[in-house]
């Protein structure tokens, strides 16, 4: 019996260990350095981006569905990212995202349900974003942990995969295009 427990621990300790490896194992930023074409958020998030969304929960179901109408202005390091989001079953929601950049391709961002201050950066045709969301959730809400990647894909055209964790644990993933007017 003592045997079996020991085996049955070390089992779990391997694989909280793997777990936490493969935790680290994620890309960076500095991955996407020479990728084309080069992403400038001041550029691309300048005038009307329409874009199209689903979340899916930790298994890939689809359990929201929805369209975005974006209008952005960038006032010298001062971006506002205006945000109507219209779901699938009829709801809308209202985000207003206040960027600032920081120089050197860092950019932080708050938004009314933005918990803090988002911490971002862009290298090549990347932008990695991190913030943490306050989520409604049955009558309450959760504090959610957001990765949000996003890849210029040509002038008009960026692809943006975000995923969604809380105390590290995996609870879906936003995907998104991204289409300028």
């Amino acid at each position: 019996m003592m045997q079996r427990r020991t085996l049955l621990l070390t089992g779990i300790s391997a694989a909280a260990g793997g777990m936490g490896l493969a935790g680290c194992a994620g890309p960076s930023v500095k991955d996407y350095a020479d990728q084309k074409p080069i992403l400038d958020l001041k550029t691309y998030f300048n005038g009307v981006i329409d874009a199209w969304g689903i979340f899916t929960d930790r298994s890939g179901k689809v359990v929201k569905r929805f369209t975005v109408e974006m209008k952005c202005q960038w006032n010298k390091d001062q971006g506002i990212l205006d945000e109507d989001f219209i779901y699938s079953d009829g709801k809308t929601e209202k985000r207003i995202w206040k960027l600032t950049d920081k120089g050197g391709g860092f950019y932080t961002g708050t938004a009314g349900d933005v918990v803090g201050e988002a911490q971002g950066q862009v290298k090549g045709n990347a932008f990695n974003w991190s913030y943490t969301l306050a989520l409604p959730v049955d009558g309450t809400t959760i504090h959610v942990q957001m990765d949000d990647w996003m890849y210029l894909m040509n002038e008009r055209v960026m692809l943006n995969k975000a995923r969604m964790t809380k105390l590290g644990i995996h609870l879906g993933d936003v995907t998104l295009s991204f289409m300028r007017r």
